[in-house]
């Protein structure tokens, strides 16, 4: 958070929630703003990157770094780190599969199939797409800014992720475990608090 509002919880949370839909929407409708259909068939299996999720909030703006790392065909993870500490902050975590979102502060998650996203999601949003948003953005003239609306948030208009430094050096993804101290919450629940700011 690029703020001097670093002590103002309202600010902290909201940023909190804000990065969470955000991730939510890049990591899930990743078909909407690429322009690559080439196969990916000769890219690295292994991809990574720095994030910066910048969002507008009342009179400041909030702007979070962080690391993408992609397993071609396996798991994509974006985490959230605050400044200057490198505490994470948010984790999202995609699988072909099913979603993760985990709130590190707030000590919640929200783990969700494609099935039980089929109503928030655009429908040919997958796995494959998202892959394909990130290999593309890594090519010397890809995308590399998404606002949010190219991904279809008009409350986060000016909001914007941008991805920089890629790498396809071989890494170890290991699976996020949560301990007993995080709380499920419904997906419902995270965007009505959102809803809330």
């Amino acid at each position: 958070m690029k703020l001097n509002l670093l002590n103002n919880n309202d600010a902290a949370r909201a940023c909190r929630l804000l990065s969470l839909l955000m991730l939510l929407a890049v990591g899930l409708a990743g078909c909407k703003t690429s322009s690559h259909s080439g196969a990916l068939s000769g890219e690295s299996a292994c991809l990574s990157s720095k994030v910066q999720l910048t969002v507008p909030h009342k009179d400041a703006t909030l702007t979070v770094n962080g690391t993408m790392k992609l397993k071609k065909k396996e798991c994509m993870q974006i985490s959230f780190l605050m400044p200057i500490l490198r505490t994470e902050v948010a984790r999202m975590e995609v699988t072909p599969d099913e979603v993760l979102l985990v709130d590190r502060m707030g000590k919640r998650y929200v783990r969700a199939t494609r099935k039980e996203l089929k109503n928030v999601l655009p429908k040919k949003a997958d796995f494959a797409h998202l892959e394909k948003l990130l290999y593309a953005a890594s090519k010397p003239n890809g995308k590399k800014v998404l606002t949010g609306k190219e991904l279809g948030i008009p409350s986060l208009e000016k909001g914007k992720i941008e991805l920089s430094n890629f790498s396809d050096k071989p890494f170890v993804l290991t699976p996020t475990q949560l301990s007993q101290k995080y709380k499920e919450v419904e997906l419902e629940e995270l965007l009505e608090m959102l809803m809330d700011l």
